[in-house]
């Protein structure tokens, strides 16, 4: 079994913050919404490692993480007014960093291959041994993936996304999300046991 590092690790070390319960980050986000300075602040003091580390998860190299998650943020504060509180607030604010991500990655690019964006724990099968791996090491490998592929393999193991919600979100069919699963999948043992072989896209 691969299994990720707990979220201690940082991707983009920054000043880390005493994690709030669901409720306390529900409580801080009404009161950001009715204008507040001090929890809007505290609030994005608490999301801003889990957003950059899932922007990371979603795109490939460092170079446009931080544009990318400041962009996410300002979406979470302008889109909290609409948080109605019908689950964790950050599963919410993980699904608004995914589609910030997938609306820039679809400026900057026309071909369709490119327009499903790759956004916490991970499971794969490598040969029956248990082996621990790091965050930097999951977004090495998560680099070599097709676009298609790390987008649904974040959305769906990362952010825990059923079969029909990243269908949803990526605008595609279950089985075209469940195909791009299994080959993701695929390349990733094979890259994890050290045995790169060709792998299709779908």
């Amino acid at each position: 079994m691969v299994l990720i590092e707990p979220a201690g690790e940082q991707l983009h070390p920054i000043v880390q913050q005493p994690e709030l319960s669901d409720g306390a980050l529900s409580e801080l986000a009404e009161r950001a919404t009715r204008g507040d300075p001090a929890a809007t602040e505290r609030l994005f003091l608490q999301l801003l490692p889990r957003v950059r580390n899932l922007v990371r998860y979603l795109v490939r190299g460092d170079r446009d993480v931080d544009d990318l998650s400041q962009d996410a943020l300002v979406m979470i504060l302008k889109g909290m007014h609409g948080y109605r509180a019908e689950g964790p607030f950050r599963a919410w604010a993980d699904r608004v960093v995914a589609r910030s991500v997938f609306a820039a990655l679809k400026r900057r690019s026309p071909r369709p291959a490119e327009r499903e964006a790759l956004a916490a724990e991970l499971a794969l099968g490598t040969g029956g041994h248990d082996t621990f791996y790091s965050r930097r090491e999951l977004v090495a490998w998560l680099d070599t993936l097709p676009e298609a592929q790390r987008a649904a393999l974040v959305l769906h193991h990362v952010m825990g996304l059923t079969i029909p919600e990243v269908a949803s979100e990526l605008a595609v069919g279950e089985e075209t999300v469940r195909s791009r699963l299994r080959l993701a999948k695929e390349r990733l043992r094979s890259a994890i046991d050290g045995a790169p072989r060709e792998q299709g896209t779908a």
